[in-house]
């Protein structure tokens, strides 16, 4: 079980993991075993490095199942990937008429027909029978196909070798990452501090710190944990993770609002929100037992800050504390012996005697006092960050840098690449930003109302003053750096792939992973979307769609359960219930130069719940891409195949009705990698310029060759072509998102 886990989070690095024990000898003659090992899993779309095929050469076949096994489990080659039609690449013919016509068929219980194993009789001279694996009426499916169509990609994926090293390494680049994590890293820290010991090291985030908390209490380590806790908003988060299993502290009632949406319903007497409402409220309930009570208390009591500044810091979320401080009997440990602190810390929160420093900001910039306001910004550099764009327009761009300059140093770097990457869409009265509120969904945001007061000249000028500040900022950290090589590689791929700043993506990556932005090329003519969902639950109504939503110059197009065939476009039909245990999968084959006569600019792919609630966890999508042409079975229409998956996604949490999960430039014939979470249950509910401001906040993200071309010009580095320079950087080193973060100098 141990190295299964393990050698999942190599996987996701493009590695394999193999202990150095697990090499029994140095034999340089394949066995039986690899060569069988080596055509299987290059049916699968890999092949081996050099060195990892010496080293899975000398292991025990055990271990050699194992990996197949991963390789397998991941790519879901157990599931059921049959579609509801047979050969569903070419049109059934079915319309709007068909569905009416046995609609009242089977409501007045009439004959003429042929009753199906779901109980519906599908009228004579509707739907083609003999091409469904199951009901077209109802979306139940009956017949199941295994996969017959493997090997056929076009480009096999290098997997190279991991050792301890290269484990430890990644597991102590995850802790120390600079910025938040997203689910696929949260997943491997998780595993790697369920199975190894924690090193010693600095932990760089709150989010990430969470997790180590976590682990050090249910290892009943609660006192080395205080230590951690350096402020009231810790221990919130930490009491909060708990209960929700969220890193953020996300109020309730946003989430009691988000379980509500998605149980709402197109048809009223299926909406099912208000059932939602009182669960989600009971889910939310705070329950602790004495021993946690106490727990929290020494954490708060024992804490070295003033009591005044705990309560400031406490303020912003005050509904929630008042929740927590009675849920953990607070009032009641107050009272004891050695807890002074703790009590003198309630009275001065419930008597609110205490400064608020946001409405102290907020008082002076009111009154147009910049002096003020940029004294009181000052105690804080993040915050102050921040806020530099609002307040170049407030108080003007010349006055607010100059300000801003003499704490630059202070801020941290993820903020400062942050301002230099969005200063180009913030200045521009034309563009509407993308923006995802704390536990909300991707919303268009429109450019701010006192741009209007600037010429374009003067809001040209704000850009570069940003611009100029923050690369002079960074310049000066990597600089100030000792470095005493004289050469660098900065692989080409680098340039187009963006470094991974506030994007905290839900779903997880189980193949090897790409960050939100990355491009793929489409070698072929034909991109083929799959979703795959319900994998060992019962049989029952299960509603998830595949779609994709069509951009023209002047129009748009939808390819989904409603519009089977378009331009461009063919789904494999709708399914509504899952079999049991095996799953179901619906495709859309999506022919790029047909789109491309048709004038189609942008094609968006979507999964949507239907059904009440969000997206179904463990729900996996992605697309095919290949040279050749992809077959499709004949006889059950499974269209999957392995080696042609270029990415895909699994759905851990209950994140919304609706997913973006990449977007394909027609013109370019590249797919773009992104996540974009709607409030949809079906893609007509997808805002389309929503996607298109988050293309442009993607397109704006700095990329990790310029950020080493920065770092090359401060520290006097020669770039050169070939990998023997004494700095490389190559895509493999780039999968390490949280070991590229390493760059944003503090």
């Amino acid at each position: 079980m141990k190295t299964q886990e393990l050698l999942k989070i190599s996987l996701r690095q493009n590695a394999i993991f193999i202990p150095t024990e697990m090499i029994a000898n140095d034999t340089k003659n394949l066995s039986g075993t690899t060569s069988v090992l080596l055509a299987n899993v290059s049916k699968l779309g890999f092949t081996f490095s050099e060195s990892l095929l010496q080293a899975l050469n000398n292991v025990n076949p055990k271990y050699k199942v194992e990996v197949l096994e991963i390789l397998r489990e991941v790519l879901g080659t157990d599931k059921n990937w049959t579609p509801l039609v047979k050969e569903w690449n070419i049109p059934t013919g079915e319309n709007v008429v068909d569905h009416i016509i046995t609609y009242f068929t089977n409501v007045f219980k009439t004959k003429n027909g042929t009753t199906l194993q779901c109980g519906h009789t599908i009228p004579d001279n509707t739907f083609p029978l003999e091409r469904y694996n199951g009901c077209p009426f109802c979306g139940t499916p009956f017949e199941f196909g295994k996969l017959e169509k493997v090997g056929q990609g076009s480009k096999l994926k290098v997997l190279e070798l991991w050792s301890e090293n290269d484990l430890q390494d990644f597991y102590i680049s995850l802790l120390q990452s600079k910025t938040a994590l997203d689910a696929t890293q949260v997943d491997s820290l998780k595993i790697a501090l369920k199975y190894l010991s924690l090193p010693k090291t600095d932990v760089a985030m709150k989010e990430t710190l969470m997790l180590v908390i976590d682990v050090l209490i249910e290892n009943g380590q609660a006192e080395n944990a205080s230590q951690y806790f350096k402020s009231p908003t810790d221990i919130l988060r930490y009491l909060w993770f708990k209960n929700t299993g969220l890193l953020q502290i996300i109020e309730p009632k946003t989430i009691v609002k988000r379980a509500m949406k998605n149980h709402s319903h197109f048809y009223e007497f299926m909406d099912t929100s208000a059932q939602a409402k009182v669960a989600s409220q009971k889910d939310l309930k705070l329950k602790y037992s004495r021993k946690e009570c106490l727990m929290a208390a020494s954490w708060l009591n024992n804490m070295e800050m003033d009591v005044e500044t705990m309560c400031e810091i406490m303020h912003p979320k005050r509904g929630m504390w008042v929740r927590f401080i009675r849920a953990l009997r607070l009032a009641e440990y107050s009272k004891r012996k050695g807890f002074e602190k703790l009590s003198f810390l309630m009275d001065v929160f419930y008597n609110q005697v205490y400064d608020v420093w946001q409405s102290k900001v907020n008082s002076s910039r009111l009154k147009f006092d910049a002096d003020k306001t940029f004294a009181l910004l000052k105690q804080r550099p993040g915050l102050f960050a921040r806020s530099l764009f609002s307040n170049m327009l407030w108080f003007g761009a010349e006055e607010t840098v100059a300000h801003f300059s003499e704490i630059i140093d202070k801020v941290p770097a993820r903020l400062i690449f942050t301002l230099n990457m969005y200063a180009q869409n913030y200045f521009d009265k034309n563009i509407q930003r993308s923006v995802k509120p704390l536990g909300g969904n991707n919303k268009r945001v429109a450019p701010n109302a006192l741009l209007n007061l600037y010429e374009d000249f003067m809001l040209n000028d704000m850009k570069s003053k940003v611009e100029d500040l923050c690369i002079l900022a960074m310049k000066k950290r990597f600089a100030g750096l000792k470095n005493t090589n004289k050469t660098i590689y900065i692989d080409p791929q680098l340039y187009n792939m963006p470094v991974s700043i506030g994007d905290r993506s839900e779903t997880v990556q189980d193949l090897p992973v790409a960050l939100m932005g990355t491009r793929f090329p489409v070698e072929g003519n034909e991109v083929r979307l799959f979703m795959q969902w319900g994998k060992d639950l019962p049989a029952q109504h299960l509603d998830m769609d595949l779609s994709c939503h069509i951009a023209y110059e002047t129009r748009s197009d939808i390819c989904s359960f409603s519009r089977l065939t378009t331009t461009g476009c063919q789904h494999s039909g709708d399914i509504r219930s899952i079999p049991n245990k095996i799953g179901t999968a619906e495709y859309i084959n999506i022919n790029i130069d047909e789109l491309a006569k048709a004038n189609a600019k942008f094609v968006t792919f979507t999964c949507n719940a239907y059904s009440n609630g969000s997206i179904t966890p463990n729900l996996v999508v992605g697309w095919m891409n290949s040279k050749y042409p992809m077959k499709i079975s004949e006889r059950t229409g499974v269209a999957y195949d392995p080696s042609c998956v270029d990415h895909q996604v699994r759905v851990t949490q209950n994140v919304a009705k609706g997913l973006v999960f990449g977007v394909l430039d027609v013109a370019k014939r590249e797919i773009v990698w992104l996540e974009m979470t709607f409030g949809g249950q079906v893609v007509q509910g997808l805002d389309f310029k929503g996607v298109q401001a988050l293309l442009a906040k993607l397109n704006s993200k700095l990329n990790i060759g310029s950020l080493l071309q920065l770092k090359a010009e401060a520290q006097g580095l020669t770039i050169i072509e070939e990998e023997n320079a004494d700095e490389v950087y190559n895509a493999q080193w780039a999968m390490n998102a949280a070991a590229v973060t390493q760059l944003l100098i503090d």
